[in-house]
């Protein structure tokens, strides 16, 4: 049987396609090794969690994606225009003002 193979960025054997067939034959032992891959994962201090103040610097953008909100829905609440606010979200300072408001809008 031939194997097709998906090959990563740099050139390198990355996914294996195998018929459904041999799939379903190995489907129990391909999730038990899953879930050891999963359980060691977590016992590990290899996982760093995401923070995104690590790479947002605006504190506007910051509370907007730390509060789950769109910069559509935001900009809706604060009575601007999506691309206002995009632009807001770029700038190294914020006046303290508008942190007020998007504070209180996102009820913060």
């Amino acid at each position: 049987m031939t194997l097709q193979t998906i090959k990563s960025l740099d050139g390198q054997d990355e996914y294996v396609l195998i018929p459904v067939a041999v799939y379903l034959a190995l489907k129990a032992e391909i999730e038990d090794e899953l879930a050891g891959l999963e359980a060691r994962a977590v016992q590990t201090d290899d996982y760093e969690p995401f923070d995104p103040a690590d790479y947002v610097q605006n504190p506007v953008a910051l509370m907007r994606m730390r509060a789950g909100v769109r910069q559509t829905e935001l900009a809706r609440r604060l009575g601007v225009s999506q691309p206002y606010l995009s632009k807001v979200e770029r700038m190294e300072k914020v006046s303290n003002d508008l942190l007020a408001r998007v504070r209180e809008i996102l009820s913060i």
